[in-house]
């Protein structure tokens, strides 16, 4: 009775158009007054508490970090880079968009920022030279998504944070996972586009390539900085998105000098924006999971997975299909905030990893960005390319196919994961 009254009070007021934010307190107050213990000041302490963490300060940081690479010439240097080295291949300017998608997402975290860079640069370029128009919005819409996968992530800083795992684990349990979903959208690519007739870039010379490496080493080597930092312990993964938003704004006002000060408060405040929507989800996302854990719906949820309980393969399986179907109606934040708590009592009675259980969780969330009708992805991807969603959804089809099938793999193999975080002595 108590998961109905709680999934009723969240899912009715959002197919009446309720904000989430909001649904979300309703569904915690619908709770309080069936356990009876409504009270205002409990409502409104949780509210102020959700916010209240040193770790989700790095959420604005990393977002502000994504603004000032999108506006101060870093993003568009990694496309160039990737231009210089692959696109002279047949395919390639595909693989420029993956090869990017992977240098961005270690920049940003940020799927829809990714999203924002690749479609504004290469989107008007893959086109012009031949390529199908809806094939090309769905591999930049699916290589988007690489962005929360790879560190750092801000998806796993919220699930870090709500679920009480380290933060430091997550990011370094993203990177192989990450790469082989692009590896899988290579091979992806290169099956899907070897029928079309598309007009190859010049091969670029040694100087030219030399010349778009050295143009791009700045941008480079932040992803280098904050891996290391991380695995040496220099910093936290919350002092990261300030070393990032930091050295994104040195690189962009003083080495490529392309973020002038007068368009700085522009970038701030629209980083503000983002960071605001976030941090209000977070916040009212911590009245509900205060109430999750006093009512023991994960309890609840226990006795019903009691017969996967014994087999933790069946048991991911069975929770990873529940987070598809919630991932085409519900984006990526607010899935991580109302599952987590929820489900990490779960797969701890059931003896699975929280590291790898939250790297699985994630790939999950982000796959879900790119499936209708919420998907976050899709939609810039179309407000970019003018294309409709039933066309963009035909063109994403493949690649969503195939980070499934990367996910089903690291349901099989948890070694994938397990493994190179206890090379990386962490």
């Amino acid at each position: 009775m108590t998961v109905t009254i709680f999934l009723g009070a969240l899912l009715v007021p959002m197919a009446l158009g309720v904000p989430i934010a909001f649904a979300l307190i309703l569904s915690g107050v619908a709770l309080m007054m069936y356990l009876g213990l409504f009270d205002a000041q409990i409502v409104a302490q949780n509210v102020l508490n959700g916010a209240d963490s040193f770790p989700l300060m790095a959420v604005p940081f990393f977002l502000l970090a994504g603004e000032v690479m999108n506006t101060g010439g870093l993003s568009r240097r990694i496309v160039n880079l990737a231009m210089a080295l692959v696109g002279h291949i047949r395919g390639g300017l595909g693989f420029v968009a993956i090869f990017a998608a992977c240098i961005l997402s270690s920049l940003s975290g940020s799927a829809v920022a990714d999203a924002a860079a690749l479609g504004a640069l290469l989107y008007p370029m893959m086109v012009k030279s031949g390529h199908d128009p809806a094939r090309t919005g769905g591999l930049l819409a699916s290589a988007s998504v690489i962005g929360p996968i790879i560190p750092p992530s801000i998806g796993f800083i919220l699930y870090g944070v709500i679920g009480g795992v380290s933060i430091t684990k997550l990011f370094l349990a993203g990177i192989v996972p990450g790469l082989m979903i692009a590896v899988a959208l290579c091979i992806t690519w290169l099956i899907v586009a070897r029928k079309e007739q598309f007009a190859l870039p010049p091969r670029q010379s040694g100087a030219v390539r030399l010349k778009a490496f050295v143009d791009s080493i700045w941008a480079l080597m932040l992803p280098v900085i904050i891996i290391v930092g991380l695995k040496f312990g220099v910093f936290t993964p919350t002092e990261a998105g300030v070393v990032a938003a930091v050295y994104s704004l040195f690189v962009s006002m003083v080495i490529y000098r392309e973020l002038p000060p007068a368009k700085l408060f522009g970038v701030f405040v629209s980083a503000a924006k983002i960071t605001a929507v976030v941090m209000f989800l977070v916040a009212c996302a911590a009245v509900s999971a205060w109430l999750v854990t006093v009512a023991d719906v994960p309890g609840e949820l226990v006795s019903l997975l009691e017969p996967l309980m014994d087999n933790q393969t069946l048991l991911l399986l069975a929770i990873m299909a529940m987070v598809v179907l919630v991932g085409t109606a519900m984006d990526m934040t607010p899935t991580i905030l109302i599952m987590t708590p929820v489900l990490i009592p779960v797969i701890r009675e059931a003896g699975i990893d929280p590291v790898y259980f939250g790297v699985l969780f994630i790939i999950n969330n982000s796959i879900g960005l790119i499936t209708p009708p919420v998907g976050t992805v899709l939609n810039v991807i179309c407000g970019v390319s003018k294309l409709s969603m039933e066309q963009l959804m035909k063109g994403v089809m493949p690649f969503l196919i195939a980070e499934l099938i990367v996910l089903l793999l690291l349901i099989l193999f948890p070694q994938i994961v397990t493994v190179p975080v206890a090379l990386m002595g962490h």
